[in-house]
């Protein structure tokens, strides 16, 4: 990005900040890299430290209702203790690794609507200034992306993808909010599931693959949830497509021992904030079709009905929702 603005708690005359990552995405416990550019001010100042903090839009279910804030769920020091002379120009390197729960924001180059960011906090002479913001945009891992191919190719479609604040209950997860991505049943699912929701949740040894599906019900019975979760490694080779066709028929045809109370079971290590016992996703997307419709350009994952909205709100809502909004941070 381009020069934003001068840090303003630092006063007129103070040194200016540019964050500019490398251009590919990064990948979930990948290596994020790129530079920090200064600019000195109208004199020298001494610089305490350079940080960079993770940023994310994240959903929150509250007892009146929804709200978004900002959630901070990394930092890292990338520089610092040194003097910036004044006008005196310094790029600094660096390479840090993200956490392996880091969100996919986008798959086959098209954004699915999750907002991500990286921000760059100045320290000089005791004082701190959030200077730089810069979108992060994050590919899907091997395994990740072959599920999602999977269930393109069974015929499900995307509906869209965000970011619930609080832990599934009885699992790994570190981050303190996860990742949806719901879909629109296959045509063979149609008649028993109003939607399938789906989250990874991503260590160094693999993932853990969560599917709960909403069960349409039938004349004598209500509907609901049914749950069933999965792990993979990260360099497993199989049919995909059968595995999670199976995955599926299991879940929708048998209520899964996972579902309801059982989901997120007693003496879980983790509590499902705001969203009850019955289910840890209710939220709904839009967009046709997945997998490889989307690398062919055809109606997408990503694209669908959400489309290039989506693509032009994302780079806005960096601007606009992020920055001057630390009150909203968790």
């Amino acid at each position: 990005m381009v020069f934003k603005r001068l840090l303003g708690s630092l006063g007129v005359g103070a040194p200016t900040v540019d964050t500019v990552l490398d251009p590919a995405p990064a990948l979930p416990g990948g290596t994020l890299s790129g530079q920090v550019h200064l600019k000195g001010g109208q004199a020298d100042f001494d610089i305490e430290h350079i940080t960079l903090e993770l940023v994310a839009r994240v959903e929150a279910e509250r007892e009146d209702g929804e709200s978004d804030g900002i959630v901070v769920f990394d930092r890292f020091t990338v520089g610092g203790g040194f003097r910036l002379a004044a006008q005196e120009p310094r790029s600094v390197p660096f390479s840090v690794m993200l956490p392996w729960e880091t969100p996919v924001t986008e798959l086959y180059g098209q954004p699915l609507g999750i907002v991500l960011g990286v921000r760059t906090e100045l320290a000089v002479a005791g004082a701190k200034d959030k200077g730089d913001l810069d979108q992060l945009t994050v590919a899907p891992l091997p395994a990740q992306e072959a599920i999602l191919e999977a269930l393109g190719q069974l015929g499900f479609g995307f509906k869209s993808a965000d970011l619930e604040y609080g832990h599934i209950a009885g699992t790994g997860q570190q981050l303190p909010f996860y990742q949806e991505i719901e879909l629109t049943p296959a045509p063979q699912y149609a008649h028993q599931v109003n939607e399938i929701e789906l989250t990874f949740l991503t260590g160094p040894g693999g993932l853990e693959v969560v599917l709960e599906a909403d069960k349409r019900g039938g004349l004598f019975s209500s509907g609901h949830d049914a749950l069933t979760r999965f792990t993979v490694g990260h360099h497993d080779v199989r049919d995909w497509t059968a595995e999670v066709d199976g995955r599926l028929r299991q879940l929708v045809e048998h209520r899964s021992a996972y579902g309801s109370q059982a989901a997120y079971g007693q003496g879980a290590p983790y509590t499902d904030h705001g969203h009850g016992d019955q289910h840890h996703h209710d939220h709904h997307r839009s967009g046709p079709g997945m997998g490889t419709a989307v690398a062919a350009g055809a109606a997408g994952l990503a694209v669908g009905v959400v489309g290039g909205m989506v693509a032009a709100e994302v780079v806005d809502e960096i601007g606009d929702f992020f920055e001057g909004d630390d009150e909203g941070e968790e």
